[in-house]
């Protein structure tokens, strides 16, 4: 049995998590973790979460470390937002507890720091952008496509519910790394990040990225790779966040015999090239 703690457990992702894994005859919440001097402390996660008492209690995440020894969590999971998973990724990997980590917006000094407190304390670890098994597959297929279409125009739209607070997505950003990767091009030159007024004649090189935002969208994102009197569009869409929960649960029983002290990514969960 894998004994799991979840955080952000009265948000939508959070709770949602909680329910799935009371579904799983493999796994079970111990701990529940909220902000800091939560409200709603003491109060049951499974009843927060719409579902039977579970008998455990949600904490504020100042009670982060004492929560994770006393429960056994072996697995932490995070859905929060960047500058507090950093915190929470350094508390539960000196604890010894591994992560698997969907929160999207972290800066190159964020994700060092995630990086570094992995390895120095020698965990297990799956850090992405989007936990959608669908869209990893997603991601795969653009790595193949892009090195066949270099010479196309290649554009990036994302679309997503009118809360999301980042933008691009942190999808957006990966599939626009995969791409620029398999194209041995900067990404901090070739970068275009919507376009307004006269911005000139297009270059060969450049990514467009752009984001909609309206709505109850849960995430929807395409890629166009446009060649002279043709055009090629991959595209993803969840139509519900149980996409993105599926593939948590994936990851969830993977990353206890991941290869510790790395960051694993959904490529390794599926088994993907």
């Amino acid at each position: 049995m894998i004994k799991v703690a979840v955080t952000g457990a009265a948000g939508r992702m959070g709770s949602g998590i909680i329910k799935k894994i009371t579904e799983q005859e493999d796994m079970e919440v111990v701990a529940a973790i909220e902000m800091p001097n939560t409200p709603l402390a003491g109060k049951d996660a499974g009843l927060q979460a719409g579902i039977d008492e579970l008998g455990v209690e949600i904490t504020g995440s100042e009670k982060l470390e004492e929560t994770l020894k006393a429960s056994g969590a072996e697995v932490l999971v995070d859905f929060t937002i960047a500058h507090a998973a950093v915190d929470t990724i350094k508390v539960a990997t000196s604890c010894g507890v591994n992560v698997v980590v969907g929160t999207t917006g972290f800066s190159d000094e964020q994700m060092a720091e995630n990086i570094k407190n992995v390895k120095e304390n020698n965990v297990g670890a799956v850090i992405s952008s989007n936990m959608s098994i669908g869209v990893n597959v997603f991601f795969n297929t653009l790595k193949k496509l892009a090195p066949l279409l270099y010479d196309y125009d290649i554009e990036i739209i994302e679309a997503h519910h009118n809360q999301k607070k980042d933008a691009p997505s942190g999808t957006a950003m990966t599939a626009f790394e995969v791409i620029a990767e398999e194209l041995d091009r900067d990404t901090e030159e070739v970068g275009v990040y919507g376009r307004k007024g006269l911005v000139g004649k297009r270059t060969p090189e450049e990514i467009g990225v752009h984001a909609i935002r309206g709505g109850d969208i849960v995430g929807d994102h395409t890629v166009m790779f446009v060649g002279e009197g043709e055009r090629l569009e991959v595209k993803h869409q969840a139509h519900t966040r149980e996409v993105f929960i599926a593939g948590v649960m994936r990851a969830i029983r993977f990353v206890p015999t991941a290869e510790k002290g790395v960051i694993s990514s959904m490529n390794d969960v599926l088994g993907l090239e």
